[in-house]
């Protein structure tokens, strides 16, 4: 009976001890990340093993926090799409705004960026031409600056724009 409870005790220590001899030390693995995006669609990556903390405004700061639909104008995203606009010598062309920032034109330079400010659409073309699509009363328009100019001078043209799509893309 002995040999039976020795037996037991040295099977029952041997159950316990085979899955700590088998466990492997955690390694490190690649930390997560969070991605925060920006209203003027630039994107930030963030090493969650670097945040301590992330820290959310009261009720009260955020009162005191401008509205984020801007009561001046439409949202971001109503900007996304294709949109016609004029070229200020009677003809159209169309202009796209894309989700991540990037912009493209029918003519001309046809590359470009957008940001989204105080309501309205702030192109920036790689010939240095800029172009601002601005809710004016129950329309938009399109209002071009030539290179050297900024979105505060006199602009070059004022035209119609009119988003082709009945939502963004």
């Amino acid at each position: 009976m002995r040999k039976f409870v020795c037996f037991t005790g040295l099977a029952a220590l041997l159950c316990l001890a085979v899955p700590f001899a088998f466990a492997k030390t955690p390694t490190a693995s690649k930390s997560a990340t969070i991605v925060i995006v920006f209203k003027d669609g630039h994107r930030q990556s963030f090493n969650l093993a670097d945040i301590a903390r992330v820290e959310f405004p009261t009720a009260g700061e955020v009162a005191a926090e401008p509205a984020a639909g801007n009561a001046t104008g439409p949202s971001r995203g109503h900007f996304l799409g294709k949109w016609e606009v004029g070229d200020g010598s009677g003809n159209t062309f169309f202009i796209t705004l894309y989700e991540d920032g990037h912009a493209r034109k029918s003519i001309g330079s046809t590359h470009g960026t957008w940001v989204y400010v105080d309501g309205e659409a702030h192109i920036t073309w790689e010939d240095g031409w800029h172009d601002a699509i601005r809710k004016v009363g129950s329309r938009y328009q399109k209002f071009a600056y030539s290179n050297g100019k900024s979105f505060s001078d006199d602009p070059d043209n004022v035209t119609s724009a009119q988003n082709t799509v009945s939502h963004p893309i």
